[in-house]
């Protein structure tokens, strides 16, 4: 097992990228700690991933409750080893129709809420431990209104490098994982029908070397590289799970003959 005695932490573990990434941790033998906002969605979690695995309501945009939960999870286990700050928000805010505080909760919760998981994380991190960013391909591609969003996950890398300087002398990695189109319940609120959502796959796949969207699972994989002492000397970088969609856009069926 690849993280056999380990201890790990996921925010936002209660779907998608976060969920996949936590049953991939327990399958490979780690203890986990998850937070998530939606409690229906937390006690499925908790039943399906067993009394083993702390499962913590908590908003990572309110500090005082990240640090609860991150005192919690090493009251509970002792200690951590792996950390994916992984929970995220998405909306629109285009130049022109944007309110200063629509701008500001995404940079709360996408950004400064990162800087402090880990800093809240820096008194029970063993030496050696390893940190996983979340990103996102938006950070570069240029998607017309969502400049919140592509600046937060641009900040995100950047700070993951400094980071990474900073904690180096312990031994701590941090790198980042940066998804491309993946299918995760953030597209729910996109499509009213399972054929409409299908639609949506279909035509965002198109724009996609490899023909298609990701599945979570294919992030979680990444996820778990990074956090397993396979990566051991892995440091201030970041994995594209993205199909080619920006290394080789030019190769996406849109585009071929």
């Amino acid at each position: 097992m690849r993280l056999a005695g380990k201890v790990a932490l996921v925010t936002g573990g209660n779907s998608g990228i976060g969920l996949a990434t936590a049953r991939l941790f327990v399958a490979e033998g780690a203890k986990v700690a998850i937070t998530g906002r939606n409690q229906k969605r937390l006690d499925a979690v908790a039943a399906e991933l067993g009394p083993e695995v702390l499962v913590m309501n908590g908003d990572v945009s309110d500090f005082a409750a990240i640090e609860k939960s991150i005192a919690a999870t090493a009251e509970r286990f002792g200690r951590l080893d792996v950390v994916f700050a992984n929970a995220g928000i998405a909306h629109a805010t285009p130049v022109g129709a944007t309110t200063v505080e629509s701008f500001e909760k995404i940079l709360r919760v996408n950004l400064t809420s990162t800087f402090f998981i880990v800093q809240a994380s820096l008194p029970y991190l063993n030496d050696g431990a390893s940190i996983i960013f979340n990103g996102s391909v938006q950070s570069v591609n240029g998607r017309p209104g969502f400049s919140a969003y592509a600046a937060s996950k641009a900040a995100v890398r950047t700070m993951a490098r400094v980071m990474a300087a900073e904690l180096s002398p312990r031994g701590v990695r941090i790198n980042v994982v940066t998804p491309g189109a993946i299918d995760t319940p953030v597209w729910n609120p996109l499509t009213g029908s399972p054929e409409e959502k299908n639609a949506l796959r279909k035509q965002m796949g198109r724009a996609i070397p490899l023909g298609r969207v990701g599945a979570s699972l294919e992030v979680a994989n990444a996820v778990l590289f990074l956090a397993s002492d396979e990566s051991s000397f892995v440091q201030a970088t970041e994995i594209v799970v993205d199909g080619g969609a920006t290394g080789a856009p030019m190769g996406a069926p849109i585009y071929r003959q």
